[in-house]
Parts: structure tokens; C-alpha cells; sequence
């Protein structure tokens, strides 16, 4: 381990132990899928994972939590987590990405959790953020946040050799973003409107041939945004990202955590600027990972975890024998 932190990245023996974490508290959320009680399920993946952490060798702080946006509960932000061993790393989690979707039984609820080298990390406030994500494959600032939208949807287009009618971009289904809804449209592009779950949707661009996504717009939860940049760090990619504070108490929030520049436009590399270990399992199925099965007490995941310093991209399905007893990895 000494010598993986030394060389300037995390320890590559955490990747499985990051995949346990997330595999822990997706199990935990979807004992509560399709029961209407968002906070029970909510608990329930933060009070997994939260276990979990506290097995793993490491001393980490969570930077990115749950936040009071929704008076959730929390693994909140300051908190220290780990064993107590191993190296020191910042946390960002978000145990349940998707509570209404996991309390409805709808698809793409994921349990997140991406992990960096000390100060890697956006210490990101509980707000809104305007974002514009794209995948890999295309030149650096093709997009940007300030554009307006049908010129970002024409330059896409371009660069990768079709009209504009060949692009779908998603969006959060909410009323805020009625006019980007419309501008989509009006320039000949599709829309596919998801009732919660960003992350998934911005990581969705890295593979439009399979998810049929080629671009994320508009605002949802800055933490999000932060564990999305995780993602594409890994896997590829680029996301631009706004704040978008509502009163005075949110900018004072976010000047606590060192913004001092509310109007900056962070890019990922002012997001996720080291070595980072993203991990996310399928609570409910999805485009991007199938969910939680129970059969009795035995209990299937799916998890994509990825590392940045190597470029790495796994999928592990687990299987998980007692789960009504225990939690995975108590002596897996």
C-alpha cells in the first residue's frame, strides 16, 4: 500500500473493497424498492455503507454527503470514516442516487461512491449546479456550459459526423428546465426525460451506441455533479458545471467550503483532479446496471467500479448468500 501512495495514486487493493461498500448499501435500499418510503430506503443504504466504511483500510473524510437538501439522513459532510489504517483519502457518497425512483420501483437507482487521493476532490456545497456532459472521443471544449444550446447540439453533431436529428440529450424532468426542453427540440435533437438520477444520465453519454445518450444538460444537485466528474475521470469524458445558490445563506455555504468565486465554471478537472476510485451498484435495473435480485436469502448484484490512474472499467456481479443475516462482506 505504502508503495501505491508513494507513486502518487490510491492503492489498487481498494477497488474491491470500494465495489463491498456500494454493493452493501444497494442491497440494504432495495429491500425498500416499490414501498413508497424514500427515507426508509435512504436510510438504509447510508446506514450500510456507513458500516462498511468503517471496515475499510483507510482514514477518509467525506466531502461529498447527503445533504439537508431533502432532510435525508446523512453521512454528513466532515465525517470521518475508515478503519483508521491505511492512506488518508476524501469520500464522496451518495448511498441511494435516486430514492423516488427506488421508492417507485423505477429503473436506474444506484448506491455511489467515489474515493480520491486528500484534496482530489470539489468540496462541493448541497445546491443546485447547471451542467453539460458529454462522453470521450471528442475534442477538448466542443461544448460549453455558456453556449447556447442548439450551437452545442450542432458542434456535437459535427464531430461526430451526424445531423443533429441523430442526438438525444437527457434531461431531468422537471419544470426548471422547460426551456431547454424546448430548445432540444427546436434544433431537431431528442429529448429523454429521466425523473431523477443525473449521475447515471451523464455517465450514459459515455456509451451513446448502447444507451443512446450523447449529451447531459441542465441543473440538478452539485454533489451529484461532483461524483459524475468522478466517473468521467475514469472512464472519459467532459462536464462543465455552474453553482446555482438560491439566497445568501447557500453562498455563504459555499464560500465555507473555499468557493469563492460562485460564478466559476468548474471543469472536470477542478472537480476531480487526482487519482479517483468510482464504484456504483445497481439498486433497481437500468440502462447502465441491473439491480438488486433476491432469491430467498441469497441476494445478486451488479457493480461498475473504475480507477483513473489506469483507465480501468470492471463489471462484477456478486452473489451474496445470507444477506437477511448479515451484510455483504462481514467474512465474504
Amino acid at each position: 500500500m505504502a508503495k501505491d501512495i508513494a507513486e502518487g495514486g490510491l492503492d489498487r487493493m481498494l477497488v474491491l473493497e470500494v465495489a463491498r461498500v456500494t454493493e452493501a448499501a444497494a442491497i440494504a435500499a432495495a429491500r425498500f424498492c416499490g414501498r413508497g418510503n424514500e427515507k426508509a430506503a435512504d436510510k438504509a443504504a447510508v446506514d450500510a455503507m456507513r458500516h462498511e466504511l468503517g471496515r475499510v483500510s483507510l482514514r477518509g473524510t467525506v466531502v461529498i454527503g447527503e445533504g439537508e437538501m431533502d432532510e435525508a439522513p446523512m453521512l454528513y459532510i466532515g465525517e470521518e470514516v475508515g478503519n483508521g489504517t491505511g492512506p488518508e483519502v476524501d469520500i464522496a457518497v451518495d448511498p441511494l442516487e435516486g430514492t423516488t425512483i427506488c421508492a417507485k420501483l423505477m429503473p436506474n437507482a444506484l448506491a455511489v461512491l467515489a474515493i480520491s487521493e486528500r484534496g482530489g476532490l470539489l468540496h462541493a456545497p448541497d445546491m443546485y449546479m447547471n451542467k453539460i456532459a458529454i462522453g470521450p472521443g471528442y475534442p477538448a471544449g466542443i461544448v460549453d456550459l455558456d453556449a447556447p444550446v442548439e450551437k452545442n447540439l450542432k458542434a456535437l453533431a459535427e464531430a461526430k459526423g451526424v445531423p443533429i436529428s441523430g442526438i438525444t440529450a437527457c434531461v431531468l424532468d422537471r419544470s426548471r428546465h422547460a426551456d431547454i426542453i424546448k430548445a432540444v427540440r427546436e434544433a431537431g435533437a431528442a429529448v429523454q426525460l429521466i425523473p431523477d438520477g443525473d449521475i447515471a444520465g451523464v455517465i450514459w453519454t459515455t456509451d451513446p451506441a448502447e444507451t443512446g445518450i450523447d449529451i447531459y444538460l441542465g441543473s440538478g444537485g452539485a454533489p451529484e455533479g461532483v461524483l459524475a466528474a468522478a466517473a468521467l475521470r475514469c472512464i472519459g469524458g467532459q462536464i462543465q458545471g455552474r453553482l446555482m445558490p438560491s439566497n445568501d445563506e447557500e453562498r455563504e455555504r459555499a464560500h465555507k467550503m473555499g468557493i469563492t468565486d460562485i460564478r466559476k465554471k468548474f471543469k472536470l478537472e477542478d472537480m476531480a483532479s487526482s487519482d479517483v476510485i468510482f464504484a456504483a451498484t445497481g439498486v433497481t435495473s437500468g440502462s447502465l446496471l441491473d439491480g438488486v435480485r433476491f432469491r430467498g436469502s441469497t441476494a445478486e448484484t451488479e457493480t461498475l467500479i473504475m480507477r483513473s490512474k489506469t483507465g480501468t472499467v470492471r463489471r462484477i456481479k456478486s452473489r451474496f448468500r445470507d444477506v437477511g443475516q448479515r451484510l455483504p462482506g462481514n467474512g465474504d
